[in-house]
């Protein structure tokens, strides 16, 4: 990879603020390293938050984004500036999951994707949410997300 594949990052490298909003924020892309080969990526966001858009009560997730890049890899501090725009979001749980993996899907036209959205508990019930496109190429392992269920207090 050379210089001229960063040359249309416009976030990493300077002082940006948060996107005021998912749609306004900007994912970035740079070319896929060894693109002969097949392998998987993963993000952990573990305070991911946005809000309920009823009653505006904060809500809290653990994301786990799993993907096998096609010609490009997400920009990191760019998908972390999109993560944080949901911060002031009002959606609810599944909306914010589903919306990240379709950003992803239109940003990067991934061979296969999964956005495991882990909410925790308001009003005593957690929810999960699991978004999947793609098929998973052969000889490609899926580790599993290494969030465990909620169990409260057990």
């Amino acid at each position: 990879m050379s210089k001229s594949d960063y040359k249309n990052l416009t976030l990493l490298g300077h002082q940006v603020g948060i996107p005021v909003s998912p749609e306004k924020a900007k994912l970035e892309k740079v070319p896929k390293p060894f693109s002969k080969f097949d392998y998987l990526v993963r993000f952990t966001c573990a305070e991911f938050t946005s809000f309920c858009p009823i009653t505006r009560q904060p809500d809290f997730a653990h994301i786990v984004i799993d993907y096998v890049p096609g010609k490009y890899l997400v920009e990191s501090k760019s998908l972390k500036l999109f993560l944080e725009s949901f911060r002031n979001y009002g959606a609810f749980n599944e909306a914010c999951t589903v919306m990240i993996g379709d950003r992803l899907i239109k940003s990067l036209a991934p061979k296969w994707i999964r956005v495991c959205g882990y909410w925790y508990p308001r009003g005593g019930i957690p929810i999960d949410v699991f978004f999947e496109r793609g098929k998973v190429p052969k000889g490609i392992t899926v580790p599993d997300t290494g969030v465990a269920s909620y169990r409260g207090r057990g």
